[in-house]
């Protein structure tokens, strides 16, 4: 396997998944004997274990990872990918049942295990940080008040009137 396995999952339709392609990499089988496997085996992948790709996600993606997929004239996909879920990427170890499916089963899981973890880490972080913003603002609103009561003391006195000189009877 050439990429780290979590530069493989991707986020499809608010799920982490990974596609049929890179899944029976990891799995050490090609991707022709890996979909008949799963095809054989239909019953155990629901909706939410793996699901196939729209034309438009499926450019999209495969316009991202490789220039290499663009396909010569007159050729086109005849069939759409399917994506697995980290549910469906366990049960996809069940069906293969080799050695180095069994061993990559836990590696695909920890993947994601670890994936996981780092979103609540950086949801703890963004939590934090909202926390500080808003203390922040709050100090701000405080130094905006202190400031307008310092105002007036940092104004030059108003000028006295000038002493009259002399004797003068309107007193």
């Amino acid at each position: 396997m050439k990429k780290p396995l979590e530069n493989l999952i991707l986020t499809i339709r608010n799920q982490k998944v990974i596609l049929d392609v890179d899944l029976a990499e990891v799995y050490g089988v090609e991707t022709r004997v890996f979909n008949q496997s799963v095809k054989r085996n239909v019953h155990r992948f629901p909706d939410d274990f793996r699901f196939q790709l729209t034309r438009e996600e499926a450019v999209e993606i495969l316009s991202s990872r490789s220039q290499n997929v663009i396909l010569k004239r007159g050729q086109n996909i005849k069939y759409w990918p399917y994506v697995f879920t980290e549910h469906g990427a366990i049960m996809a170890a069940t069906i293969l049942n080799s050695p180095e499916a069994v061993k990559m089963s836990v590696f695909v899981v920890r993947a994601f295990i670890q994936m996981r973890e780092q979103l609540v880490a950086n949801a703890a972080i963004f939590k934090r940080l909202a926390e500080i913003d808003k203390t922040l603002l709050e100090h701000d609103k405080a130094l905006g008040l202190i400031w307008q009561k310092i105002q007036p003391l940092l104004a030059p006195p108003p000028a006295l009137p000038k002493p009259r000189i002399g004797f003068h009877r309107d007193s």
